[in-house]
């Protein structure tokens, strides 16, 4: 699921709000064998880095596929 804040809200500690919200989730009902990611898109990554999530390539990395668009007719 992708979560964003309207870039007019942005800079209120509105993403930390959430990344805590997820991290209680995530410390609540996770087990401890359980894995969880993210994908960061731009400066994302330095606000869940603030909640422990590290880099994982070359480990893994993520992929995307789009579908080509038909030929305009």
């Amino acid at each position: 699921m992708d979560i964003a804040v309207l870039r007019e809200h942005q800079g209120k500690g509105l993403g930390k709000r959430i990344m805590g919200e997820i991290l209680q989730f995530i410390e609540t009902h996770v087990p401890e064998s359980g894995y969880v990611s993210l994908i960061a898109d731009g400066p994302a990554q330095d606000l869940y880095a603030q909640f422990g999530f590290v880099h994982t390539a070359p480990r893994s990395v993520g992929m995307a596929y789009k579908r080509p668009r038909p030929a305009d007719t």
